[in-house]
């Protein structure tokens, strides 16, 4: 594996030439890279592939002046398994990079543990890994890889004994100058950074600063043949914002228990759940994060093994509308639009959608009377429309039925938008796990 430097040093008059030859040979190796990638995607959306997306975030632009300055860090990042298997590969990301990124090294291993309820900003040290269990990481047999700008890149995959439903610690380290302009925000995870190369440390004592975000870590899959995955796709009541920090307890973590615990849907091979909610997001426009529409392909159509969709997206274009006003038409039917496109395009891909209702949210700091008239107006279209393929009434599920453009007050996070854990359960026992039992419009798509 060739990468491209900074500088070259060439002795006598055939530096220049030199140097031209190393340059192409770093471009041809960049492509070389980028192509087996692209490779790999279209490889692995055929049938009988076996890797399944057992972890997954959707990324953002850091935040101008927000992003973290890792250069000479080790930063490791725990994240939460849905399905297992016995080998595992992931993938990083310089989505909104706008230079090559270069990783020096990166391993993983199983997390030793988070903390339930652990104050991220604490100084308890929670960065621990399993002894035994660490793993290095290649990228084409490389220890390291050059992410060009916008790309995404997957690692070679290393036997590992990964667990259903557990932790895992992704530690990368950055040599060069690398300020992470990728990130997924408010992650209810810890993560951690430390000065100098500790990929393979047994923990991070002495880490200069516990993290809120996750940065380039994009996905985890697993060889698990006959397996498939469920993407969750949203905003920040998908993205489990007032969850328990550590404790993985967003919806679709607590649809992943269910699934695992189901003996239809383990019978059916539905095992993996992928959480892509992004805070803020938004079908129509970019609000926090590109609009749905967007970033669909990277987000859903590119996981491995996605066989399903549960899509919940639109409260943003609501709740923002007052302040944002769309150029064009009636709002509730530009977003039932929206996700009509979305539904088309996941059809095209063998993948079946359904449609998750939007929940209560008066008295929440964006709430209006007309922005609730399209609320009910666009989840009695979910209902009735025949658009998806399956209906998730999240809207009964966390209702007042004695004041039903409120939550019920046990599932009130206190904000009057965001569901707490007992309300992040009701909406996961709100799945039918039927639908998961049908067969597939073709097989599953994405890496």
């Amino acid at each position: 594996m060739y990468f491209l430097s900074s500088s070259f040093d060439f002795p006598g008059r055939d530096r220049r030439v030199s140097c031209r030859r190393a340059i192409g040979f770093a471009v041809l190796a960049i492509a070389v890279l980028v192509c087996t990638v692209a490779a790999g995607h279209a490889a692995d959306a055929t049938p009988g592939s076996p890797w399944v997306a057992t972890w997954g975030a959707g990324m953002v632009a850091t935040a101008p002046g927000g992003a973290p300055d890792l250069t000479g860090k080790t930063l490791r990042e725990v994240v939460h398994s849905s399905v297992g298997g016995k080998r595992v590969r992931v993938w990083l990301s310089n989505r909104f990079g706008r230079a090559p990124l270069h990783v020096g090294a990166v391993h993983i291993a199983v997390s030793a543990g988070m903390s339930a309820g652990a104050d991220p900003k604490g100084s308890a040290d929670e960065s621990g890994i399993e002894p035994g269990t660490d793993r290095a990481l290649t990228f084409n047999q490389s220890d390291s890889v050059v992410i060009p700008p916008g790309a995404e890149v997957v690692s070679d995959p290393v036997a590992l004994d990964v667990t259903e439903l557990s932790s895992l610690a992704v530690s990368m380290y950055f040599p060069d100058r690398t300020m992470a302009t990728t990130e997924h925000t408010d992650a209810q995870q810890t993560s951690y950074a430390a000065t100098g190369n500790l990929v393979d440390a047994a923990n991070l004592a002495g880490k200069d600063w516990p993290q809120r975000h996750w940065y380039v870590l994009s996905g985890v899959d697993v060889d698990a043949p006959g397996e498939s995955a469920v993407i969750a796709m949203g905003a920040s009541i998908v993205d489990g914002f007032h969850s328990t920090w550590n404790d993985n307890h967003r919806w679709p973590d607590d649809l992943a228990v269910r699934l695992a615990a189901d003996a239809n849907t383990k019978k059916a091979g539905v095992l993996g759940v992928v959480d892509v909610g992004i805070g803020g997001n938004r079908v129509l426009l970019d609000g926090y994060g590109s609009n749905a529409s967007s970033r669909f392909n990277r987000d859903v159509l590119a996981r491995s093994g996605v066989r399903y969709l549960i899509v919940l997206e639109g409260t943003n274009d609501i709740g923002r509308f007052a302040t944002d006003h769309q150029p064009y038409g009636d709002l509730a039917q530009q977003i039932e639009s929206g996700l009509a496109q979305l539904v088309m395009q996941a059809h095209q891909h063998g993948i079946l959608v359904f449609g998750a209702t939007f929940t209560p949210y008066k008295d929440c700091f964006y709430y209006s009377a007309a922005g609730d008239e399209v609320r009910q107006e666009v989840n009695q279209w979910i209902r009735t429309s025949a658009v998806f393929d399956g209906v998730v009434d999240f809207d009964k599920a966390t209702r007042d039925p004695e004041n039903p453009q409120r939550y019920l007050p046990q599932y009130d996070s206190g904000d009057h938008l965001h569901p707490n854990d007992a309300g992040y359960q009701a909406m996961a026992n709100a799945i039918d796990l039927n639908m998961f039992t049908k067969a597939a419009r073709g097989g599953s798509a994405g890496h």
